[in-house]
């Protein structure tokens, strides 16, 4: 029997009051189906039902402008996107689009237009056609956010851009144009605990929503299991410190340098991916048939490049948000945002945060060196080894 505690508040920092969100909570973690990884299928496998959409699975070597080729494929065959999350990492691109038919708003069945539709993609993907491009492109049945967020994860793993692949650009540490990626300030230990047969995993980095979803799927993914754990926030600071004590499913510790060099590639990339620092822009407006591919095509044509991208339709208004740098990674300057609002015209856009770094991890930790890292990292260690040694 597991016993886990966890203490949570709201998006604000309020005390959790909602009884409707308190209730779904609840029942999700009852549920024995929720927390297992959802599967997109082959549409040939049971058509999924009218009244929802079809959704895609897209990965693939990322470069400017490939959402808005995407959402222009699309839009030319007549297939209207209703919800979208965009990740990019490490010169990779994934992407779990649903999208309908524009004249029905039903979900697509007819099996020779959804091949077209992934012939079609998976060209976009593959980008220029190069030896070392490679894309894919799966339909099935829809996925809630939260599904379509655990499979983004295993998406990008799969792909090479966690670390864990053999790509050149999965472990070069560079963008889309070469230039050496930013990091999300994560510092991350792995170490072994010899005495009880576990692998120590110590995390430290800039909290953020999301955090803890986005390293538990990293370790599930990388088939760890985790038998103890500590997890704390700090305000103040606005740091967090994860400490787990994990084997993998065959029952024993990492075995290896190169194995223990791989969990502390997957977490960085884990905690990279959502830590976007670029600028965030709201899209809110009437939705229409060809919205989106208007969108992204004002960008690209001002250059802008989205790192990251969640697409939502909500009582027939689109409530977009994308975060994009230029063509070259940099900071966008007010002229281009001037110019994007000037054709974007009814659309409303909203800058709504700049990236400044924000992710950058604190400075006592970011100039204490090695050892003051590895001291940060391990205050709660004795704590956490105290707590096996009592349920062991």
């Amino acid at each position: 029997m597991s016993c886990s505690v966890f203490n949570v508040t709201d998006q604000h920092g309020s005390k959790l009051q909602n009884r409707e969100v308190i209730d779904h909570i609840q029942k999700c973690l009852e549920s024995e189906d929720y927390l297992k990884l959802p599967a997109i299928g082959p549409t040939g496998g049971g058509a999924p039902p009218e009244d929802e959409s079809t959704s895609i699975e897209l990965t693939g070597t990322d470069r400017p402008g490939l959402l808005s080729e995407v959402c222009a494929v699309l839009a030319s065959l007549s297939c209207n996107i209703v919800k979208a999350e965009v990740w990019t990492h490490s010169r990779r691109a994934a992407a779990v689009i649903q999208i309908t038919d524009e004249a029905s708003g039903l979900a697509i069945h007819d099996a020779a237009r959804l091949s077209k539709v992934q012939e079609l993609l998976c060209n976009v993907m593959q980008g220029d056609g190069a030896s070392s491009s490679r894309g894919s492109t799966r339909t099935g049945v829809p996925l809630g956010t939260a599904r379509a967020e655990r499979r983004l994860h295993k998406l990008m793993l799969d792909d090479g851009s966690g670390g864990g692949g053999g790509s050149e650009e999965a472990v070069s540490g560079e963008d889309r144009c070469g230039k050496a990626r930013p990091k999300a300030g994560a510092k991350v230990v792995v170490m072994d605990c010899a005495e009880r047969r576990y692998t120590v995993v110590i995390l430290r980095c800039r909290d953020r929503p999301k955090l803890l979803f986005d390293t538990l799927c990293a370790l599930t993914d990388l088939q760890y299991v985790v038998f103890h754990g500590t997890v704390d926030a700090e305000r103040r600071s606005r740091e967090a410190y994860q400490e787990y004590y994990v084997r993998h499913v065959d029952g024993h510790p990492a075995r290896s340098d190169a194995e223990r060099s791989r969990l502390v590639r997957c977490l960085e990339a884990a905690v990279e991916r959502r830590a976007s620092g670029g600028l965030e822009l709201e899209v809110r407006t009437e939705d229409r048939v060809g919205l989106l591919s208007e969108v992204t095509r004002v960008f690209r044509e001002n250059s802008l490049s989205i790192i990251r991208a969640a697409i939502a339709t909500r009582d027939g208004r689109a409530e977009d948000t994308f975060y994009v740098s230029d063509a070259y990674g940099n900071p966008v300057d007010g002229r281009t945002m001037d110019a994007v609002g000037e054709q974007l015209g009814d659309a409303v856009l909203r800058v709504k945060r700049r990236g400044s770094g924000s992710d950058a991890p604190a400075k006592s930790v970011a100039e204490g060196g090695a050892v003051s890292v590895l001291g940060s990292l391990l205050k709660g260690s004795f704590q956490g080894l105290r707590l096996i040694r009592s349920y062991s």
